[in-house]
């Protein structure tokens, strides 16, 4: 089991319909709107490191999202 967790920028204006997009993903099991410098914090859990990219690659194709970072962390 892969946990990670991906800080997404969104363009101004599309935070809700990226919101619904995002939080319909498989493998995410939270997001949260924040506030700073990143608009959301997504939580990701995956059963390898390869489907997390795969997540994390689709939301970086979400319409309105303009920048991510992810840190990864695993269970022991």
């Amino acid at each position: 089991m892969v946990i990670g967790v991906t800080m997404v920028n969104v363009s101004p204006g599309k935070e809700k319909d990226v919101y619904v997009v995002i939080k319909g993903m498989k493998n995410v099991r939270d997001i949260y709107h924040v506030f700073g410098e990143f608009d959301f914090v997504v939580i990701i859990q995956a059963e390898s490191l390869s489907e997390l990219n795969r997540t994390v690659d689709d939301i970086r194709s979400v319409d309105g999202v303009t920048k991510t970072q992810t840190v990864v962390g695993a269970e022991i």
